[in-house]
């Protein structure tokens, strides 16, 4: 899920949440997955080009990591997504995400007693963590077998969170669905998902962006992913999934936010797709960031960018971020269009709202989503009609959030994927990373 922010002069936006493996039969597409190459990829070289970044360059293997296996309890899970994956992991010791060790002057901390000292203390949230990662897996992977041109995107959006309400054993605020699963097709960047009555059917030649969210104890995994069925927006893909993992690779404890922007934004503008007999460079939507996560709070208050920005600002031990980059055939810049589905209560206090109907829908909304993001969809689940004037009221009076969909250029094609890594006192961890990307 992305943050939007200005750096240029076009009309400001708002920060937004967006809402953001398998071989190429029964049309499922190939360019989710990572080659093998890139899977035995630690962190040091994950994702990495030559000094070129030239998309058709071999990476190295690394023959002497032996390659981790993620999404364990995919073993025991059935097709149809019914077993929790606190059953299938009864000791809750679920899959540990990619570790990457700190280099430079933080080396230290992978040996260090102490550090370790302070990172038993933080065992229960990686446990909630590694729970709500290893939903994520086992989710998507299922969604990119099964998701196919001519489903309709409510049809994908219901398969998805029922999912993830299945295997998280969704309860309210112990565990369930971090944001609305973003399904945002070509030049729709992020922040779309269907809204009651809409009907919009995957097609032979979408670019299609697939964003889910799954939170434990509030503690939310942020993933996303590209999917399309046609093999000439395989550069596309690419060059963003290269982007993030360099991004991912380049973060670390008192990293500043500005250096990983400059990271990705060299490797994304390293590659371009020819489409139509024409030669298009790849850019950066460069208003569309990644973010720090909070505790029910998706957005945590700081940006990564996607180009080089100059922030000093730095990450720090402890902090969980969600690096995702987003790449665009268009002018690389995303402005709001169309009807809304995205929404989020502003934190801390808020004046009463005017109107009865705003009244009564934001009881609704502190009862089952608090901070949380929401949309229309998740509002109609509960019972919930004619509240579309209330929930007006509580956007025009500031206290809810409403984010519309993103968009480059109408005629472009954008693509995102990202991961949700933690910054331990010992080492980087990349909880939701997969066999798939």
């Amino acid at each position: 899920m992305s943050v939007a922010e200005t750096t240029d002069p076009t009309p400001k936006l708002e920060n937004a949440v967006a809402g953001l493996s398998i071989d190429n039969s029964d049309s499922v597409p190939k360019d989710v997955v990572n080659e093998d190459d890139d899977e035995d990829n630690n962190s040091t070289d994950e994702g990495a080009n030559d000094d070129s970044g030239a998309a058709k360059k071999k990476k190295k293997k690394n023959k002497n990591k032996k390659k981790k296996k993620t999404g364990a309890g995919a073993s025991g899970q059935t097709e149809e997504l019914s077993v929790p994956v606190s059953q299938l992991f009864p000791n809750k010791s679920y899959p540990v995400g990619e570790i990457s060790d700190y280099a430079d002057d933080n080396r230290y901390r992978t040996t260090s007693e102490e550090m370790r000292a302070k990172d038993r203390l933080n065992e229960k949230q990686l446990t909630d963590l590694r729970r709500a990662a290893e939903v994520h897996r086992e989710v998507r992977q299922n969604a990119q077998r099964r998701i196919e041109p001519g489903m309709d995107l409510t049809t994908v959006a219901n398969m998805i969170e029922n999912g993830t309400r299945a295997l998280v054993e969704a309860n309210g605020f112990e565990a369930g669905i971090g944001f609305p699963t973003g399904l945002s097709i070509n030049d729709c960047a992020a922040h779309f998902t269907p809204n009651a009555g809409d009907h919009v059917v995957v097609q032979q030649d979408d670019v299609l962006k697939v964003d889910i969210g799954v939170h434990v104890n509030g503690h939310i995994v942020d993933s996303a992913f590209t999917m399309s069925w046609n093999d000439r927006y395989k550069p596309l893909l690419d060059a963003v999934r290269d982007a993030t993992n360099t991004g991912i690779r380049e973060a670390g404890i008192d990293v500043r936010l500005g250096d990983v922007g400059a990271a990705i934004q060299e490797v994304m503008e390293s590659y371009e797709i020819e489409l139509d007999g024409k030669t298009i460079p790849i850019k950066p939507i460069r208003n569309l960031c990644g973010h720090n996560i909070a505790s029910y709070s998706i957005h945590g208050g700081k940006s990564v960018s996607v180009v080089a920005s100059g922030d000093n600002t730095r990450m720090e031990e402890g902090e969980l971020f969600a690096i995702e980059t987003f790449g665009s055939t268009g002018r690389g810049y995303a402005v709001e269009q169309g009807v809304c589905s995205h929404y989020a209560k502003n934190p801390g206090q808020h004046p009463s709202p005017r109107t009865t109907v705003a009244k009564k829908l934001l009881s609704t909304i502190n009862k089952n989503f608090g901070t949380l993001p929401f949309c229309r969809r998740y509002i109609d689940r509960l019972g919930e009609t004619q509240y579309y004037l209330g929930l007006k009221n509580l956007v025009d009076s500031g206290i809810v959030n409403a984010y519309p969909p993103l968009h480059d250029v109408k005629g472009s094609y954008t693509a995102q994927f990202e991961h949700t890594f933690i910054l331990r006192p010992t080492v980087k961890e990349v909880l939701s990373r997969g066999d798939d990307y």
